[in-house]
């Protein structure tokens, strides 16, 4: 069963934002008069602060409040050190075929592929249908957008509405990215465990993560990518043209169209 959670603020300044973001999202709304340990009516709390919009777990022990942030620790770090076009995921998009591609990251999560992407020249359009992920992703580009050093990168990040079901029928990009949640286990840091666990507590696997392969294939010119853990099955099922393998997942790589065809 899902973990509870609440819209909140600690700050009078942003009451009426916050109830008007509790009433979208449809999620009760808190003002929080405690520090988090103490607040335990809810697991968790979106909760806007002047920091921005973060994931909050309550209650005694409560590791601290997760951002979208584009502009410091791991994102910056992949940003400036991350090995570019020799990457995995860049090889797996065919951006040693070709430059400047068109992306639709339809399950964007925390943005970190999209961002990775976009850094590498990608034009990038994100879709994320969990209500409270996309305000904190609509919140991290934000402020990435007045960050001097990224907001160019995040210039070519496009926050969609909805998610690849909702697109008009004629978008088509020249790549499909899926990174779908699976219920796995995996070596990784611990804030990376952290912030998975929030999302798992919160979200749960997508149940209907098999029926993303067919959409995606639809709004795909050349090739469809689909991250996935070692060992889980292949999406809907169906093997895809080939993978490519990392040290704590893979790529699957299902080619419509080869890259080096206009």
């Amino acid at each position: 069963m899902p973990s509870s959670i609440a819209v909140a603020t600690n700050e009078s300044s942003f009451i009426s934002e916050v109830k008007a973001l509790s009433q979208q999202l449809r999620l009760p709304y808190v003002f929080l008069k405690k520090e988090l340990k103490f607040a335990t009516e809810y697991d968790y709390l979106l909760l806007k602060s002047a920091q921005g919009v973060a994931i909050a777990k309550t209650g005694k022990g409560a590791p601290k409040p997760v951002f979208v942030d584009f502009t410091s620790g791991a994102a910056d770090h992949r940003r400036r050190f991350g090995g570019g076009k020799g990457q995995d995921i860049a090889k797996a998009v065919g951006l040693n075929k070709r430059n400047q591609l068109s992306v639709l990251d339809a399950t964007a999560g925390l943005g970190r592929d999209a961002f990775v992407l976009a850094c590498l020249g990608c034009e990038v359009s994100l879709c994320e249908r969990v209500g409270f992920v996309r305000q904190m992703l609509e919140d991290g580009l934000y402020r990435a957008s007045i960050h001097a050093e990224v907001a160019e990168i995040t210039a070519k990040m496009t926050l969609q509405v909805g998610d690849i079901t909702e697109m008009d029928e004629a978008a088509v990009f020249d790549v499909v990215y899926l990174d779908p949640m699976y219920p796995h286990t995996e070596k990784s840091s611990a804030a990376a465990k952290k912030e998975m666990a929030f999302f798992r507590d919160l979200i749960g696997k997508d149940d209907d993560a098999d029926r993303l392969l067919a959409e995606a294939k639809q709004r795909a010119k050349y090739r469809v990518v689909v991250k996935r853990p070692k060992g889980a099955p292949y999406l809907n099922g169906e093997e895809p043209t080939y993978q490519l393998d990392g040290k704590s997942g893979r790529f699957d790589v299902y080619v419509l169209k080869s890259l080096d065809l206009p």
